[in-house]
Parts: structure tokens; C-alpha cells; sequence
């Protein structure tokens, strides 16, 4: 399989600021529960164009460490997406064409589903917003350093867009999700983490 996709992802879970599990440590609210989505700038799988698709999904971990495995995870496909595409990203982020998205694919265990919907985000700014139709989303910002920029964390071992330079740590304001039998609304100030991605065989 020819394939490579390149873009902005972020995530936000229920973890405090900063996210252990990032440092491959347990979870500091219990089993993780996250959802994360990944805006596609370029990309394509084989001869299908991915240029401009949207993926989200909702993790929620089996065990308090992530590395464990044995996740159950929800899959969305933006509604704008062709039926070639969907298929492209179905099989790439269920592993099928190996790389970084193989090793994301191995923590799963469970698939509970694959939907399409509409995914609205923005992520490339200082306030970043996620939302699935009727699924769930997020709202967050930046956390400011001591420079008054974005605080950023590099070269931590669970990275889920290796080699792109670590991300940027931010804070939520809200959290939902309720689909599949599977629901989350914690209280505000849970992290987030964002940055681009670039992920290929």
C-alpha cells in the first residue's frame, strides 16, 4: 500500500495538565478517555486523493496505562468525504497500511464502530475547537509559558505524531461525547495536546 497523510491533529482527554500518560505513566483520573482528530492537509492512499478529509475518534482505555492496550475506540469519517476516500481511511487508521497508524491500531482491541459525520474543528490556533455531530467535541486554548507563548512539550515517549516536534499543551474549557453506549463530560481545565502530524509506511 502507497500511502502518506500529512496535517494538524489534536487531542483532549481527561487527564490533569501535564498528561502522565505521555510519559508512559497511569492515568491521574483513572482509564483515559479521549478524542482526538486529525485534519488532513495532504495525503493519499494508493490512487485515492485524501487532501482535505477530516478523522476523529474517541479512545477509552482498558487500564490505567495506555501502553497496555486493550482500548476500545470509535471511528469518524467526515461526511464530505467520498466513499473511495472513507475506505482509505478506514483501512489506514485501522492499520492495515502499517506505520505510526499500525502501532495506534495495536492498542485497540475493541472497534465499537465507524461513522460519518460531520467534523468541525479548528486547530492551528491558540483557541481550538472540536465537533462531531451527534457524538461529542471539545473546546481549549493554549497554555502560556514563561515566554508568554503556547508551552510545548517535545520528544515525550508516547507521541502520537513522532518526529514532528513534540506539541503544544492546552487546556479545556468543555468536553462531551455520547455514542455507542459510551459517554464522557468531565469538568473544565483537562488537557490538551496538538501539533502536526506526517505519518506514512
Amino acid at each position: 500500500m502507497d500511502w502518506k497523510v500529512t496535517g494538524n491533529y489534536a487531542e483532549s482527554c481527561n487527564c490533569d495538565v501535564l498528561c502522565p500518560c505521555i510519559f508512559l505513566q497511569p492515568a491521574s483520573m483513572g482509564p483515559c478517555n479521549a478524542m482526538l482528530v486529525w485534519d488532513i492537509k495532504e495525503g493519499h492512499c494508493d490512487d485515492v486523493n485524501l487532501n482535505g478529509v477530516k478523522v476523529s475518534a474517541f479512545l477509552q482505555a482498558g487500564t490505567e496505562n495506555l501502553t497496555d492496550g486493550n482500548c476500545s475506540l470509535a471511528l469518524y469519517i467526515d461526511e464530505s468525504a467520498s466513499d473511495e476516500q472513507a475506505a482509505a481511511v478506514e483501512k489506514l487508521w485501522g492499520g492495515q497500511g502499517g506505520g505510526h497508524l499500525g502501532v495506534i491500531a495495536g492498542l485497540v482491541s475493541n472497534l465499537v464502530g465507524v461513522k460519518r459525520a460531520k467534523i468541525d474543528c479548528s486547530i492551528d490556533g491558540k483557541d481550538k475547537f472540536l465537533k462531531v455531530t451527534d457524538a461529542g467535541g471539545w473546546e481549549m486554548a493554549g497554555v502560556v509559558d514563561a515566554d508568554g507563548k503556547v508551552a510545548h512539550c517535545a520528544h515525550h515517549p508516547l507521541e502520537v505524531n513522532p518526529g514532528c516536534g513534540g506539541v503544544d499543551v492546552n487546556v479545556t474549557s468543555s468536553q462531551t461525547y455520547d455514542d455507542h453506549g459510551l459517554s464522557w463530560n468531565t469538568k473544565p481545565a483537562r488537557v490538551g495536546l496538538s501539533g502536526p502530524f506526517s505519518y506514512q509506511p
